[in-house]
């Protein structure tokens, strides 16, 4: 369904519910303040047959696919009323027949040009009916030039209404439905350099294997020529279980994607919190004694988790304090996350750009961590925002849908 259409019609059928009432209200006008002598049933008839299909319209608009040739039917079935109202009323000389231009007006900004034309024809059409066979206006208190003055001022400031609600309306569908493109371009571009910076990994990491197990047997030689020390096995344990954790990084960049998630999904925010560690063993890292370390969530979590630590990590530890805080809670089925760092901080006018990510601390690097963890949450449905922290520091939070987030295994 096309949203601009949808609005189109739900626009008409609000100016349809307005142009009942007013035909409504200009009969008994007409008739008890004027004392025209107007035919009741055929003039009641057309409202009647108007407020019965707006309500139609109004019924089906929601689950009906929306073409130009609908609202262009739509608009004829106004055009038609209209023809009998005017036609009724006093033909050519009723100052109402100008109305068939709003209709025009109404077309020219929601259809296509085709479809203009021909709500133009009808309108034409109409218009010239309603002036060969309409019926003069007979009686009144008033006389005829008087009623045709103050008729043309109702006129225009009905026109007047109507072209503003729609103007307004449309005008706010047309910016909306730009904002969207200019979001979906967006993530367009971001989508194109992840893929990009994907197959570069992939093709990187092939290279990377072969010497990283060849670092790892020769750590286990030195481990084994170094028994009697005590200090240096323990040393190389930690250097073998980072080379370790490197080579699974670098396999499962190599790997297919199927293969990573089957590799991966076991890992529970307890592990990827280890991990973090055995890399930066100097970060003093505070969590909140509640946290679901147990939890099993989807691999992109897990790096997202890493990326905001690490930065908060880079941003302390250029301010001097290399400590980061992480609180993580479940609640109403959401996983919310908030990293502390002691950084510097950040600018306010820049934190207040809707969709940017950025360092507080760190002035160096391609960001590419970051616009992966933004494409993480966006795929999964979450949320991710900055505020600056109190003292010193920033605070990155999350918020991820559990059902989008968590693997169950």
């Amino acid at each position: 369904m096309n949203t601009r259409d949808t609005s189109f019609l739900r626009t008409l059928c609000s100016l349809r519910w307005l142009a009942t009432a007013g035909q409504a209200a200009t009969i008994l006008v007409a008739t008890w303040l004027l004392g025209l002598e107007l035919p009741q049933l055929p003039l009641w008839a057309g409202v009647f047959v108007l407020a019965l299909f707006n309500l139609y319209v109004q019924l089906r608009v929601h689950d009906s696919d929306v073409a130009p040739a609908t609202a262009f039917g739509h608009i004829l079935v106004d055009v038609t009323v209209l023809t009998w109202m005017v036609g009724w009323s006093g033909g050519i000389s009723n100052p109402f027949g100008s109305l068939f231009l709003i209709l025009i007006a109404l077309a020219a900004l929601a259809l296509p040009l085709r479809w203009t034309h021909a709500v133009a024809a009808a309108c034409v059409g109409g218009y010239a009916l309603s002036a060969a066979f309409g019926l003069p206006l007979q009686g009144g208190h008033f006389d005829s030039m008087s009623l045709h003055l103050w008729g043309a001022a109702a006129n225009f400031l009905l026109s007047s209404v109507v072209v503003l609600v729609f103007s307004t309306r449309l005008a706010a569908a047309l910016r909306e439905r730009e904002n969207q493109l200019a979001l979906l371009r967006e993530r367009f571009v971001r989508n194109e350099g992840i893929v990009a910076l994907a197959t570069h990994a992939a093709s990187v990491a092939h290279e990377l294997n072969t010497p990283l197990a060849t670092m790892t047997l020769l750590t286990d030689d030195i481990a084994e020529q170094c028994a009697d020390d005590p200090e240096m096995r323990e040393d190389l344990e930690t250097l073998r279980e980072l080379l370790v954790q490197c080579r699974e990084r670098v396999l499962a960049l190599a790997a297919p994607a199927e293969g990573v998630r089957r590799r991966r999904s076991v890992a529970s925010i307890g592990s990827v919190l280890e991990q973090w560690r055995l890399v930066r063993p100097t970060i003093q890292l505070r969590r909140n004694p509640d946290a679901p370390l147990q939890l099993k969530l989807d691999p992109g979590v897990g790096h997202l988790l890493q990326v905001l630590l690490n930065n908060a990590a880079d941003a302390g530890e250029g301010a001097g304090r290399p400590q980061v805080d992480l609180d993580l809670q479940v609640r109403d089925g959401q996983l919310y996350g908030e990293v502390r760092d002691y950084g510097p901080g950040f600018n306010a006018d820049a934190a207040a750009l809707p969709g940017t990510l950025f360092n507080s601390g760190k002035t160096d690097g391609m960001g590419v961590g970051l616009a992966l963890s933004h494409a993480t949450i966006e795929r999964l449905h979450g949320e991710l925002w900055l505020r600056p922290a109190e003292g010193q520091g920033a605070r990155v939070g999350f918020r991820l849908p559990l059902d989008n987030a968590e693997v169950n295994t």
